[in-house]
């Protein structure tokens, strides 16, 4: 190092909070012995930076990216550091600082224990001691990949495993084992599927035995649909999840394999789709008349017995309210002739209750021009012919676009309920 360049330091201290690091001194501690140091060198920090971040990816640490931008800019040309590896254990910050001492705009680096400055020998020893904390970090992560490995060999799934088992632990070993109070449960929950009974059924028996997860809360009915669709149940398991890579589990399994094919056969498990990867034209418009749940879409099939199956569109009480609500399902096609209904009802009743909002009057003024030709067409004066907000409606639902039909909503001031397949206000009308 110049003696002639004055070095501006800045201190970085930095603990990362992954478990490969838990052991390392705590940067309160850093920052004490680093500090005691300075008192005895006679050394002046600017700044003190900490920072709670691995270092093993590159660009990762918004603190030390910071550091290295202060330091390019001239703010500071030394960094006090505990050690080489809080700095970096990755190729890519090594990278950064050597570059920086190779520009001189990185005076030094000072440890607790060592210097480093703009000199080959002390670069190189920089990049071993740095590179071969980056060695330490990838055999870690062979290390534990291979231990993983070797415990899916030997049939046990890493993490906890799904309710009806425990993990135990006795002297020094562990296993997965069979829970006492829920075991049997989930065994007579595949059985009841198996004979038929669908997520719903077996949901409310559930409830009314107050079975709960580990952590006391009742299982959703989501929760029973994956556990119904998890093969750990009969003893294999597949780790990671989607890979491919099977495992026969060594912990006694609840069903036969049988047994979860015939569920698999008699219960149609739903596959949870993206997020808005289906579009149902009044999904969230009405709410349910009897628990005010919100009222979602549903697709089914029917079989034919000839030709593919038929899609039909449900709209029901999504049961967010009440688990038990009775209220039932209604077709799309029965839902628009009810709001036609509807709208035929309120408009005799109450015609100023009607909204018409711009789009409305655009899809309105279209309606009109196209009446008009097909009158004219038939040698017939439109204007002879009497027309209303209730001819357009049954236009725009017969023949308009998804967006159209949900665009009539706005025309009304209030909620709109379904109960007992028609719809309301629930406020007399």
């Amino acid at each position: 190092m110049d003696i002639q360049t004055p070095v501006s330091y800045c201190l970085y201290a930095r603990k990362s909070s992954e478990s490969d690091e838990r052991q390392a001194m705590s940067i309160d501690s850093q920052i004490k012995e680093m500090t005691d140091l300075l008192e005895r060198d006679g050394l002046i920090v600017k700044e003190i930076y900490r920072e709670s971040h691995s270092a093993k990816e590159s660009g990762a640490r918004p603190v030390f990216a910071q550091l290295i931008t202060d330091i390019k800019s001239g703010k500071f040309n030394g960094i006090l550091t505990w050690a080489p590896d809080r700095l970096s254990r990755n190729a890519g910050d090594l990278g950064m600082l050597v570059d920086l001492m190779d520009q001189g705009k990185l005076v030094q680096i000072k440890t607790f224990s060592q210097s480093f400055s703009n000199t080959p020998n002390e670069k190189f020893l920089l990049m071993i001691l740095c590179s071969q904390a980056k060695l330490e970090n990838d055999q870690k992560g062979l290390n534990v990949k291979r231990g993983i490995r070797a415990k899916c060999e030997m049939g046990w799934r890493p993490g906890p495993p799904p309710i009806g088992y425990f993990n135990r632990s006795f002297n020094g070993l562990k296993d997965i084992v069979v829970d006492p109070e829920r075991g049997h449960i989930v065994t007579a929950m595949f059985r009841k599927a198996s004979e038929g009974e669908g997520g719903r059924k077996i949901k409310i028996w559930l409830d009314g035995i107050g079975f709960t997860s580990r952590s006391g809360k009742k299982v959703t009915l989501s929760m029973i649909y994956l556990m119904l669709n998890n093969p750990f149940y009969y003893g294999e398991f597949e780790y990671p999840r989607k890979s491919g890579k099977w495992y026969k589990g060594s912990y006694p399994p609840l069903i036969t394999k049988e047994i979860f094919d015939k569920v698999r056969e008699q219960l149609v498990v739903p596959v949870k789709s993206k997020w808005g990867a289906k579009f149902f034209t009044y999904k969230g418009i009405f709410k349910c008349g009897t628990c005010k749940s919100s009222v979602v879409g549903e697709e089914r099939f029917r079989k034919r017995k000839v030709g593919e199956p038929r899609k039909h569109i449900y709209y029901h009480c999504s049961r967010y309210v009440d688990y038990k609500c009775p209220e039932g399902f209604i077709t799309e096609g029965k839902l628009e002739k009810q709001l036609l209904r509807f709208i035929n009802f309120i408009y005799i009743a109450h015609p100023d209750e009607f909204i018409l909002t711009e789009k409305i009057q655009s899809g309105i003024e279209k309606f009109k021009k196209l009446r008009d030709e097909i009158l004219f067409q038939q040698n017939i004066n439109p204007n002879t012919r009497h027309w209303d907000i209730r001819d357009f409606s049954k236009y725009a639902l017969t023949y308009g676009l998804p967006e159209d039909k949900r665009e009539l909503f706005n025309m009304f001031k209030y909620e709109l309920f379904i109960k007992n397949e028609m719809i309301t206000t629930l406020r007399g009308h």
